[in-house]
Parts: C-alpha cells; sequence; structure tokens
C-alpha cells in the first residue's frame, strides 16, 4: 500500500517541482522597468559560492558562513502567490523576476553594518527583519525569488534577510538535503544572534518545509545557551510554514524550548502531498506540517493556521503559505486582536476533545481565497 502512495505521489511531485528554464541570477539586469519593485535582500548561507561568480552559491556545502546581498525586481505584472520565471537570460524586467544587483559581503561585520543601513531607511517602530528559511529541494535562486515574493505580496515593511542552508535543489537529495539542515542549525543560530544585536527592533521569522526543522534546532540552542539572553524582547513573529519535522521530535524540541513567550504560528494543511512522501519515507511518521490532530499542538502556545480547505494553485499543495501572503494584513490583524478571546473574532467554538481550545473560521473578501481559514488557538482567559 505504501509502495502504491508512492507512485500515486511521485508523478505530481516531479510536474510541480520543474526548475525555471534558466538561472535568473545571471547575467544581472540593470534596465528598471516603469512600475516594477525592488527589493534589497541580505544573504546569510552555508551553502559554497558557485565557481561562476553570477550564480553566487551553488548546492555544495561551505566551510562556514558566506554573506551577500542581492536587488530583486518584482515585475509590474506579477500575479499574487506567483514568481514570474525568465525563460530566457537575461530575462526581461516587465515581465519576469530578475536580479539586477548582487554581491558578496566579505564579513559578518559588513553583514551586520548592511543589515542596519537597511533599518536606518526605515522610520522608529518599523525596523523589523525578515528572516527567511527555505526548504528541500530547493536552489539558492529559488529560495532568493521566494522571499522576494512574500515580501511583496504580503506587503512586509521589515528588511528582509535570507538563510540559506546548503540544499542541491534535487528530487533524489533528500537525505543530503536533511543533513545539511542539520548542519546548518550552528550558523542560523549564529545569525539570530547577529540580528538580535543589530538595530533591529524586531526578528520575525519564517521558515518553510524542512527548513523548519534548522529553524527550532536553533531555537533549541538557544534555549540552552545565554548568549541570546537580554534579547528575547526582540522576537516577534515565528512562522512555521509546512514544517517538514517529525511530531515526535518537535515534542521533543519544545520540551528543551519551554512555553514559548509569543506563540509559534504553524501553518499546516492535510493534503500537503509533499508532507506525504516526506512521512513515507520516514516509515510513515507524522510530520508536523500535515497533521491531523491539530488542536494537539495548542499546548506548545501554538496558534495554528490551518489551510487544508484553501485550494492551492500548486499541485503539490506544499506552498500556500506563499500563495496567501497577499492577506497577511488582514491575517496579522486578527491575530494582533487575540483568536481566543471572546468577541475578537466571529464564530469561536470549542474544539472536541480539547478542553480550553477554541476554533474560527476566518473568511476573506479575497477571490482566491474562496474556502475559510482555520485559526486554532487556546481560549484566552
Amino acid at each position: 500500500m505504501r509502495a502504491y502512495l508512492l507512485v500515486l505521489i511521485l508523478p505530481a511531485l516531479l510536474a510541480a517541482c520543474a526548475r525555471p528554464g534558466v538561472d535568473p541570477m545571471y547575467p544581472p539586469v540593470a534596465a528598471r522597468a516603469p512600475g516594477a519593485t525592488d527589493h534589497t535582500i541580505l544573504i546569510a548561507t552555508t551553502r559554497k559560492r558557485s565557481p561562476d561568480p553570477g550564480a553566487m552559491f551553488s548546492g555544495e556545502r561551505g566551510k562556514g558562513i558566506e554573506y551577500a546581498e542581492a536587488v530583486v525586481s518584482v515585475p509590474p505584472t506579477h500575479v499574487s502567490g506567483n514568481i514570474e520565471w525568465p525563460s530566457q537570460r537575461p530575462g526581461n524586467p516587465n515581465t519576469d523576476f530578475v536580479t539586477r544587483e548582487s554581491s558578496y559581503l566579505d564579513s559578518e561585520k559588513a553583514f551586520v553594518a548592511a543589515v542596519n543601513q537597511q533599518l536606518a531607511q526605515r522610520p522608529p517602530g518599523h525596523r523589523d527583519v525578515m528572516l527567511f528559511v527555505h526548504g528541500y529541494n530547493t536552489l539558492f535562486p529559488e529560495g532568493l525569488y521566494r522571499l522576494a515574493q512574500v515580501a511583496h505580496d504580503s506587503k512586509a515593511q521589515g528588511v528582509p534577510v535570507y538563510f540559506s542552508w546548503a540544499s542541491r535543489g534535487e528530487l533524489a537529495g533528500y537525505v543530503y538535503d536533511q543533513n545539511s539542515a542539520t548542519i546548518a542549525r550552528d550558523a542560523l543560530e549564529h545569525i539570530l544572534v547577529l540580528l538580535a544585536k543589530s538595530n533591529a527592533e524586531k526578528i520575525n521569522v519564517l521558515a518553510h518545509s524542512m527548513g523548519n526543522w534548522v529553524t527550532v534546532e536553533a531555537f533549541r540552542n538557544i534555549a540552552m545557551t545565554r548568549e541570546f539572553r537580554g534579547y528575547g524582547h526582540k522576537l516577534g513573529a515565528i512562522i512555521l510554514a509546512s514544517p517538514d519535522i517529525d511530531v515526535d521530535v518537535f515534542r521533543s524540541q519544545m520540551a528543551r524550548i519551554g512555553t514559548p513567550k509569543k506563540p509559534f504560528l504553524i501553518v499546516l494543511s492535510r493534503d500537503d502531498r509533499a508532507l506525504a512522501v516526506s512521512r513515507f519515507i520516514a516509515g510513515d511518521k507524522s510530520r508536523l506540517g500535515d497533521y491531523k490532530h491539530a488542536a494537539n499542538l495548542t499546548k506548545y502556545n501554538a496558534i495554528v493556521v490551518d489551510l487544508s480547505d484553501v485550494k492551492g494553485e500548486n499541485p503539490l499543495n506544499h506552498d500556500k503559505f506563499a500563495e496567501i501572503a497577499k492577506i497577511a494584513p488582514q491575517l496579522r490583524q486578527v491575530l494582533a486582536e487575540g483568536v481566543g478571546k471572546k468577541g475578537s473574532v466571529d464564530q469561536l467554538n470549542p474544539v472536541e476533545d480539547a478542553p480550553g481550545v477554541v476554533k474560527t473560521a476566518l473568511t476573506l473578501p479575497i477571490a482566491m481565497v474562496a474556502a475559510p481559514i482555520v485559526i486554532i488557538a487556546r481560549q484566552a482567559q
């Protein structure tokens, strides 16, 4: 039966994970299209530099942390949730995502200076960082452009920072990627400390898929050290999107981390076909991102955003977090009001067999989100 399931899923996986037609990192496109939007992204990575300078970083593991920055242009014809990949070099800034500039930074000091420079361009009260950690089977430019897309669609005002660990971007590279993610956890911890010591007022973290393993492990490390103490107030939203983590492993990690002062936001979908494959590889052990008993996760002071009823544009249903980025302002408002508070949102209903837990169906007037988003949280006292 399990073999039959894999046969059913793999064709869709192969079709949905097709690479962009060309490497969009080079050559840079200097021309600026009318109506296009530039996003300056700071980069920290455990990848090895590519032998082709224009490509910046390969899928191989480096010996330490490398730093860089890039300016990504989002075209005026952009459709929310999409990445408009170039079909040929160098790409057309009128219709495609293109890299306008890219350069290496020679040290972590230069990286922090670049972060502070970007923060200084924002008014006090808005000097936040948005740190993105990509998932499995991701080439360097794919994660870079995904961050640009999410930052653009969500209208996030923070400085976008891209932490890229060494994924080869190959379907057969699951074990290599998993080991690379494990190697990268100390590096991500270091980047979190650097950002905490920067001039950032808040550090918001968005992790996707296997990137959640790196992220939660980094927070586990932080919980066991003193280096981050005194900076906890700088942590903002921690969003675990489609997390490819064994549920039992997550429980173990949270036992070490303890109850976070600010709830983690776990974005899951029970129809995530990529995680179904991961679950198969892991011996049919549930993944956090498609967990069927979502109410149980609230015991870790987590708020669950269940997108199971939302139709994804990708056949895998693994990137729904990116497709609904445009509703981020409305979602932020609902979460700020307090999901578990009586009267904060409509249709608060108790969850069966989960005392003290409530859920609400959040319906938004947006065509793409035809079905409600279900939010599950502990009832506020």
